[in-house]
Formats: C-alpha cells, sequence, structure tokens
C-alpha cells in the first residue's frame, strides 16, 4: 500500500553522495525532524487506487507521488532531483516536472516532479 521510493533510492550511490547514507536524507512528508541538513528530499502520495477486477482481488496498486527537493544552490537542488529520476525511473514513470522556486518559508531551492507507480501485489 506504499510505493518502494525509498528503497528504490536508497539502492542508488548517486543519491546516497547527496543525500548521506545513515539516514538517506528522503522522508516522508512532514517526517523530517527540526535538525534539517540540506540536501534532503521529501515525498508524499498524491493519489491512488487498486486495480480492481470483477473476478478476482486486485494484483497490483497504483500510485501518484509527489517527490520534492530542497537544497542551498539552484545547481545542487537540479542534482538531487536528476539523481532521484535516475534511481526512480527504471522502476516507475515521471509524470511532471513541477516547480523550481525559492521557498519562501525555509528560503532554499525546491525542485518538484511528479511520479506514477505501479506496485504488484
Amino acid at each position: 500500500m506504499i510505493a518502494p521510493v525509498f528503497t528504490a533510492c536508497y539502492a542508488s550511490e548517486a543519491v546516497k553522495n547527496l543525500l548521506g547514507d545513515s539516514p538517506l536524507r528522503l522522508y516522508p512528508f512532514g517526517m523530517q525532524d527540526d535538525n534539517v541538513i540540506y540536501p534532503y528530499a521529501v515525498w508524499q502520495n498524491i493519489s491512488g487506487e487498486p486495480e480492481n477486477y470483477l473476478a478476482q482481488r486486485p494484483d497490483a496498486d497504483s500510485f501518484t507521488l509527489q517527490i520534492d527537493a530542497y537544497a542551498d544552490t539552484p545547481d545542487e537542488v537540479i542534482s538531487v532531483a536528476a539523481a532521484l529520476r535516475d534511481a526512480i525511473e527504471p522502476h516507475a514513470y515521471i509524470t511532471r516536472w513541477g516547480g523550481q522556486e525559492l521557498d519562501a518559508e525555509t528560503r532554499r531551492y525546491r525542485y518538484s516532479f511528479d511520479v506514477d507507480w505501479i506496485v504488484p501485489r
């Protein structure tokens, strides 16, 4: 019932080089602690549904995730987004390249994108 985004990203050396290894600074939305270390990324489910059939139980679940990377510089946030993209694309589809902005609250750079993921049961 959860897309394996953390597992896919943790398997990537490029992601770990940018977001750390212990812990990997890739958090479910709202779960990063108050001692924020940049760069980091968060993810959240935007939507999802089981692959329903009339004759049997679902054999897969579909998820749409939003991924947001935060960093100190524009180049760093683009590097983090690219590493996350490369780690995720063998398993799922990038469906939207979102905003690239200076976050008003954190005063850090943000890069957002969406992922559609089909997870077999």
